[in-house]
């Protein structure tokens, strides 16, 4: 079974809205319908799980029911941290286990404010996953790239053709996920490493195997990401003319 963990759990304070981003309204429909779309509409996904702020799961709720969005089957509460949230996620396919989940299937985490993530880029990161246990989402650099040496200055270039930049979704074998978070918890990284799970494959000593990602694949993080979602739905709804955005 292939199962995605969708992250609405955080509030997204630097876009400056009066809402957590994930529930920002474009064109009268949250963020997070997008993004939960992305993966209704993929033959290969069977089910999704909503990992949703506490305050916002009756809204949450309540979209799934508005928008038929038939494969979202848990909501279970956020943490107070991106990993408390990835964990809570987890745990709670743990308790499935033999039930409605198996340690054979893959497991894909999505944020809830990244709306932009293309079929082939799913697709890509299922094969990926599929092959060889885990995938992520891996973009080529094309701008050109230095050194943050202080606040106004740098000192060095960095070559793009070396790096990539990571993006969601994330794939893993399920086993292998909950193996990656056990040595987290044993070695006391969970407080220490940068909040994503990718980071902590790195701290582990693991290989990241990354598949097709392009520049599209944008996670809403600003106001100006606000924007540019807009014009993205407006592009794709030519015509329609109705609202644009409520904040």
């Amino acid at each position: 079974m292939n199962t995605v963990i969708i992250l609405a759990g955080g509030m997204g304070t630097r876009v400056g809205a009066r809402r957590p981003k994930q529930f920002i309204e474009i064109m009268d429909k949250p963020v997070l319908s997008y993004t939960c779309e992305i993966f209704q509409e993929n033959s290969r996904i069977d089910a999704v799980e909503i990992v949703c702020h506490h305050a916002w799961m009756d809204y949450c709720r309540q979209m799934i029911e508005k928008y038929n969005l038939l494969k979202v089957r848990w909501i279970v509460p956020g943490g107070e941290t991106f990993q408390d949230s990835v964990m809570n996620g987890m745990r709670h396919l743990e308790q499935l286990l033999g039930i409605e989940t198996s340690l054979d299937d893959n497991v894909f985490i999505q944020y809830g404010a990244s709306p932009f993530t293309s079929q082939r880029i799913v697709n890509a990161v299922i094969d990926m996953t599929v092959e060889r246990g885990s995938a992520v989402t891996g973009t080529p650099c094309c701008q050109l790239l230095g050194t943050r040496d202080d606040s106004s200055r740098s000192f060095g270039w960095i070559d793009r053709d070396k790096c990539i930049q990571i993006a969601c979704p994330y794939g893993f074998r399920f086993s292998y996920l909950l193996d990656v978070y056990r040595k987290a918890e044993n070695q006391g990284l969970l407080e220490k490493i940068e909040p994503h799970t990718t980071s902590l494959l790195y701290a582990l000593g693991e290989t990241i195997n990354y598949a097709y990602g392009d520049q599209t694949n944008m996670k809403i993080t600003t106001a100006e990401d606000i924007e540019l979602f807009q014009g993205y739905v407006l592009a794709k709804q030519r015509g329609m003319g109705y609202s644009t955005v409520k904040i």
